[in-house]
């Protein structure tokens, strides 16, 4: 069995809030879960205290028995000092694609005066 640390959405619609459970991987994100552990309001502002309660000692305990954490929770865990953080980085997605390119050559030609 694969355990996931994940979000669980509850509230009603336009309007949500989310448990942190340990649940069974194949079981629906809303559905059946094994615990508890916290929950998440993103409705609140970033520094009020409700926004976020984690128990971290359960979550180490999990993970001691393999759960791993989904994105968003690991982001939760890695604020709370339990994980490091994830490094994601793709400079190259930034970067402007061939057609544009060819756009600002062509801009920066016809700026250029003539010599």
């Amino acid at each position: 069995m694969s355990l996931k640390i994940r979000l669980a959405r509850g509230g009603t619609k336009k309007r949500p809030h989310y448990g942190i459970v340990v649940a069974d991987s194949h079981s629906p994100r809303d559905g059946r879960f094994i615990e508890k552990i916290g929950f998440y309001n993103p409705l609140l502002p970033k520094d009020h205290a409700d926004r976020l309660k984690l128990d971290l000692e359960k979550a180490k305990a999990w993970m001691a028995k393999g759960a791993a954490a989904t994105d968003r929770v690991h982001r939760f865990l890695a604020d709370g000092g339990l994980v490091k953080p994830l490094a994601k980085s793709n400079p190259n997605k930034a970067k402007p694609k061939k057609k544009a390119q060819e756009r600002a050559a062509a801009a920066a030609k016809a700026e250029a005066p003539p010599a």
